[in-house]
């Protein structure tokens, strides 16, 4: 399913041209309504990323969910050695294009694997481990995160930029049923199962139950709004002609670009930084 979504022409052709190649949201500073440009917006996210981790140079960072490779390299810009990995081969092939023009390939390789399965990772062979976006498309988070503590080193860093979102019975009175229909559909659609079980909090406690600790979430809903502004108003008006056929199914990010800003609004859901350590010691 998730491969299916990428290889679709309006994901392709979207992220390409609006995004340039790039699969998540910019950051914006507080009280900015301009989104552009959009390409600092990009960095400056990735960049947080970078002082989540809060990594000496030359540590080592599995970048789970690479894409083409964007997040990665900005991270080996700023002295961190990284392994990016994607279950689409395109997206690695790609990235393997990216690191070879920017001639980084001392500083990051990127391959096909999928974060469930991480037997070729040696236990305790990473300092870090980073998400951007890309948690939300497990099929069994709770394994998942079991392989991220397993590879990390004790005292080792996790860093997730990933949704949060409301269920049916937290949505406030007088939510429209086509809104949170919508947000259904994009899950469903862009394949991400685990953003369906992603309440406020949810991430939090998954990673404690998996036995991380100093587990610290701080909200950046309010930082991707413009970002969020800007495919409202590129997509609105394709949605509403997509709605008239009703082939919102055809078109997931048009109908996440239109309707994913109104949700926001309305705080149905929102985007969280989350950051968490393997302890030391094992705890008893």
């Amino acid at each position: 399913m998730l491969q299916k979504y990428y290889a679709a022409w309006e994901s392709r052709l979207g992220y390409r041209l609006v995004r340039g190649g790039t699969r998540h949201f910019g950051y914006h500073p507080l009280g900015t309504i301009w989104p552009l440009p959009l390409g600092a917006a990009l960095r400056r996210m990735e960049d947080h990323l970078y002082h989540l981790l809060e990594l000496p140079t030359g540590s080592k960072v599995l970048d789970a969910g690479c894409g083409n490779g964007h997040v990665a390299l900005q991270l080996a810009r700023k002295g961190l050695r990284v392994q990016g990995i994607d279950i689409v081969a395109n997206h690695i092939r790609w990235a393997r294009q990216e690191i070879k023009a920017q001639k980084m390939e001392n500083m990051v390789s990127a391959r096909v694997a999928d974060y469930h399965h991480l037997d070729w990772v040696p236990d305790m062979s990473f300092d870090g481990v980073c998400t951007m976006e890309t948690f939300v498309h497990a099929r069994e988070p709770e394994q998942v995160l079991s392989e991220f503590f397993r590879i990390l080193k004790p005292g080792g860093l996790m860093a997730m930029h990933e949704y949060w979102h409301l269920d049916d019975d937290e949505l406030p009175p007088g939510t429209s049923k086509d809104l949170s229909e919508s947000i259904k559909r994009v899950d469903r659609e862009s394949a991400m199962p685990t953003d369906r079980r992603l309440r406020r909090g949810v991430l939090q406690q998954m990673l404690t139950n998996q036995g991380f600790v100093e587990v610290v979430e701080k909200d950046l809903s309010r930082n991707i709004a413009p970002t969020l502004l800007l495919f409202y108003v590129l997509g609105y008006i394709p949605y509403l002609i997509i709605c008239f056929f009703g082939l919102q199914a055809w078109f997931v990010n048009t109908e996440a670009g239109a309707q994913g800003y109104r949700g926001l609004q309305r705080h149905l859901w929102g985007y969280s930084a989350v950051k968490a350590k393997k302890p030391l010691e094992k705890i008893r």
